[in-house]
């Protein structure tokens, strides 16, 4: 197993559900990730791809990060932070919460009524976050295809989602 590379060609989904699941960037949770797949190199299988099981990795650390006591107590307000978060965000709203409830169901309704193909695209890079070559191999497919699909598809969600644009 090259640890280089496989670093290399994972970095970017590592920081992408880093930063997706405790809301920041957090350089020193990406070396714990890179520890733990260095550590554990040895205990992996190759009953599923090489991708998930860093991901695996990387939301167990993340989410673990959550629940340890040092991001608690980083979490704990000053009685001036306090008065600065009970200051009412005007975005944060019922009404606001329900419409993007709404959007969000709207986008995965035009999502799901796309053409298999599309969808399949749509879902590998931008919702799972794929590379196009990692996508092309993934579809046993060119790359041009992949481009040309990901390029109709986003077309047609632009079309059918012109309204929230």
């Amino acid at each position: 197993m090259d640890f280089n590379k496989i670093i290399e060609d994972n970095k970017q989904n590592i920081k992408n559900i880093i930063r997706l699941i405790t809301r920041e960037e957090n350089e020193d949770l990406e070396q714990e990730v890179y520890f733990k797949i260095w550590k554990n190199s040895d205990k992996y299988k190759e009953k599923g791809s090489v991708k998930s099981w860093i991901s695996t990795i990387t939301k167990n650390t993340s989410l673990d990060y959550l629940k340890s006591g040092y991001y608690k107590s980083s979490q704990k307000s000053t009685s001036e932070d306090y008065d600065l978060a009970s200051i009412k965000d005007k975005k944060s709203s019922p009404e606001n919460n329900v419409i993007n409830l709404e959007r969000q169901k709207r986008i995965i309704k035009a999502i799901d009524n796309l053409k298999p193909k599309f969808k399949e695209v749509i879902m590998l890079c931008e919702i799972d976050g794929y590379s196009y070559e990692e996508c092309a191999k993934k579809l046993n497919c060119p790359i041009g295809t992949i481009k040309s699909r990901i390029f109709n598809a986003k077309k047609e969600l632009a079309n059918n989602l012109q309204d929230l644009l």
